[in-house]
């Protein structure tokens, strides 16, 4: 039977044997397919190890520090923070770097790791909590390539994807990563105080490749190598495998021009330290209507706030004549339909009495 696979051409007596058995037909089915003597597999394989390579060089390790000198055992106590950035922009004899705001911020000092091991330091353009994204610059002396962004809006579920990011610093190979694209927009909670209460959304990419701590900052790229998402583990700190998530890049690109233009992106802000009322134990002695169920009630008070005469306690059931029955609705209104500058009217409850006050909006300070 040996003999016999040999002449006829297969591999192998067992494969003689499935021929024998199963027919021609049905060994071309089960088969991968073959286009000029390359499998799909294959083929598909050699298009990630491209991608990849296109993108690579622009990925690079960013250190943060507030130490004035130290090494790597430093940053191993936790004495510095690792993540990662995507070179994206030249400009001048400078280039810029796109990467997560939790990366850099706090940190007085800010250097840049190359995929050939090469440290440079950077400034720091601008930075935003809300979207999580920040810009950096550095020396763009021979640095040759630079990544391209893609069009996130074109994504489909089960596309795939390839993470890439470079946490260690010490100029090994970034690591990769590849998965698919399980949903293009996925709204989801975060939380942007210390409450530990969700009281913000973000857009973001979901996808399976997985993207492991240090690599934030780093590149989510499609099968042409072009930047899609930039990755996060800002809203991923559930300790669930296969859910990796990425600033989709077309949202970024409107922040990051913002970034190098005006070094921050500027928000309206109330003045209020709020909680959902709902969530409140102790509403019995707030003394509000039976029927106030939903609100957010004032823990705090400062700037346009406190000079309109809203207190602690007090519960805002409507801005502008809109209901809003938590804290997330209340920023996305702000944020959304409301500029610096303007005026909000603000409805709300001091024990069972019903107000209303005028208060002119301020711009929101980063934290």
């Amino acid at each position: 039977m040996a003999f016999t696979a040999l002449i006829l051409g297969y591999s192998s007596v067992q494969e003689a044997e499935d021929h024998a058995f199963y027919g021609t037909e049905a060994m071309s089915a089960m088969a991968p397919a073959v286009t000029d003597g390359v499998s799909e597999d294959r083929r598909r394989s050699d298009t990630v190890v491209g991608a990849t390579a296109k993108v690579a060089p622009t990925v690079v390790s960013i250190v943060g520090s507030n130490l004035d000198g130290g090494g790597e055992d430093e940053a191993r106590s936790g004495a510095m923070g690792l993540g990662s950035g995507v070179i994206f922009a030249r400009s001048g004899d400078k280039v810029r770097i796109v990467t997560n705001n939790h990366v850099v911020e706090g940190f007085a000092k800010l250097d840049v790791v190359s995929i050939s091991g090469e440290k440079r330091p950077a400034t720091l353009l601008g930075r935003d909590q809300i979207t999580d994204l920040a810009v950096l610059e550095m020396d763009g002396a021979g640095i040759k390539q630079l990544a391209e962004f893609g069009d996130s809006d074109a994504l489909q579920p089960g596309e795939t994807a390839i993470a890439v990011g470079n946490p260690l610093g010490i100029g090994y190979a970034p690591t990769v990563t590849q998965g698919i694209i399980s949903w293009p927009k996925r709204t989801i909670p975060v939380t942007l105080g210390q409450e530990g209460e969700f009281d913000w959304e973000m857009d973001v990419i979901q996808t399976d490749a997985a993207i492991n701590q240090g690599n934030s900052g780093g590149a989510l790229v499609n099968l042409e190598g072009k930047v899609v998402g930039i990755n996060t583990m800002k809203v991923a700190d559930m300790g669930v495998e296969g859910l990796g998530f990425a600033i989709p890049i077309n949202q970024a690109k409107g922040v990051i021009d913002t970034l190098i233009k005006d070094q921050k992106v500027t928000r309206p802000y109330m003045g209020v330290v709020t909680q959902d009322l709902q969530a409140y134990k102790g509403t019995e002695g707030l003394e509000l209507p039976s029927d106030v169920k939903k609100g957010v009630l004032v823990l705090d008070v400062v700037g346009p706030a406190k000079d309109a005469g809203l207190k602690s306690s007090d519960v805002i059931v409507e801005l502008d004549g809109k209901p809003v029955d938590s804290t997330l609705a209340l920023r996305k209104y702000i944020y959304s339909q409301k500029r610096v500058g303007e005026q909000i009217q603000v409805t709300y409850y001091r024990g069972a009495k019903k107000n209303s006050v005028q208060l002119q909006l301020e711009e929101l300070k980063d934290r």
